[in-house]
């Protein structure tokens, strides 16, 4: 284990201890799945890739987890050896059992987002959204280590995308340019990477996962890259034009730059989600492409970045969770535009005590990739 990693452990550890003394729980049973492994991860350190996985943490004591695949267990007992780890093909429903058997003692159990039925219908299923609340706030204010791993994960991300501008050439499809950026995140012993992309003109009206569609000259090509160090993940969102841009496309990507700017300007403690949401909607609004900022075109304005790669808050200007120091997102006004098409452009941050500290270094420019 290396030292990152240790430091990494022994703060969540602490910090999750602190805060199950803080809300009188005895014991805490946390969820994760291939999909939704992040409280699992912080928590435990377990990363699950196949089953469910349902850990049972004492508050200053040992931790059981229970798995659905022999595999499973091999593997983690190798990386977690001071664990108790079991596995059953009902490891639900062993687990449920362990939970009963507890007794009287206080049980917190969490997440809401993916705790299974039969244990959400338990006892312990009253305590899902206070115990959730929980580790959400443990979870968007990083420790020390936690911030250094966000900002080794943004050194991938504009690593990677330099990566990608070389790839985006006339007749490859976009899956190789994909399989570029794997390859490359590889070699630096990245191996989780979340990335979507699109490719051509005002028909374009999203990013999708890599298609067997060639990128042609005068497309545009948008991606979002979102690799991780240690389990945590930056991203940056950048769009490049094969060839050279046209005035319509440089107009349009003058707006997502003002409204980025925007955006970021808005970050500091004490405001909220949505008030940096706001601020990037503004921005499109001013120049009448307000339509353009409603879910029929767009889902966030930015996300919250940690051991998921879209982690609370949301930047909605619904959302009102207060921002504070040490929280990591990623701001991307990114959305259709009505004459060029599906343009973006985002950059990771870190929200310090007088403002934030942008962590993508890639120029905010609308690139040029020779055809």
């Amino acid at each position: 284990m290396s030292e990152l990693s240790q430091a990494l452990c022994k703060e969540r550890s602490e910090r999750l201890n602190a805060a199950m003394a803080e809300q009188g729980l005895d014991v805490l049973a946390v969820v994760g799945n291939p999909w939704r492994s992040d409280y699992l991860r912080y928590a435990t350190g377990v990363l699950v890739v196949e089953g469910h996985g349902v850990a049972l943490i004492e508050r200053d004591g040992p931790t059981t987890l229970f798995l659905e695949t022999p595999a499973e267990v091999a593997r983690i007992a190798l990386e977690q050896p001071q664990m108790t780890v079991s596995w059953s093909s009902s490891a639900i429903a062993q687990a449920d059992r362990a939970i009963a058997a507890l007794g009287s003692r206080k049980v917190g159990l969490a997440p809401a987002s993916a705790v299974p039925l039969r244990l959400a219908s338990g006892p312990a299923g009253r305590s899902m959204s206070a115990t959730t609340s929980m580790m959400d706030r443990l979870m968007m204010r990083k420790s020390p280590a936690e911030l250094d791993a966000c900002r080794r994960a943004a050194l991938l991300a504009d690593d990677g995308y330099q990566v990608f501008l070389k790839g985006a050439r006339p007749g490859r499809p976009e899956y190789a340019l994909v399989a570029d950026i794997e390859a490359f995140y590889r070699t630096r012993g990245c191996a989780e990477n979340f990335q979507i992309l699109g490719s051509g003109g005002r028909e374009v009206r999203g990013m999708h996962p890599p298609l067997d569609k060639l990128v042609a000259a005068g497309d545009m090509v948008t991606t979002e890259l979102t690799p991780c160090y240690e389990g945590y993940y930056a991203q940056i969102c950048r769009t490049c034009v094969v060839g050279e841009p046209t005035a319509a496309q440089k107009k349009a990507f003058a707006v997502y730059k003002e409204a980025l700017e925007a955006g970021i300007d808005a970050v500091r403690p004490g405001a909220k989600a949505s008030d940096v949401a706001r601020a990037e909607n503004e921005v499109f609004r001013k120049y009448g492409l307000g339509n353009y900022v409603t879910s029929e075109y767009t889902r966030v304005r930015g996300h919250g970045l940690g051991l998921y790669a879209d982690s609370r808050p949301a930047l909605l200007e619904d959302v009102d969770v207060v921002l504070e120091p040490d929280m990591c997102l990623v701001v991307h006004p990114n959305t259709y535009h009505p004459e060029v098409g599906y343009l973006v452009l985002g950059d990771s941050i870190q929200v310090t005590r007088s403002g934030c500290d942008v962590l993508s270094r890639t120029p905010r420019e609308l690139f040029s990739v020779r055809p």
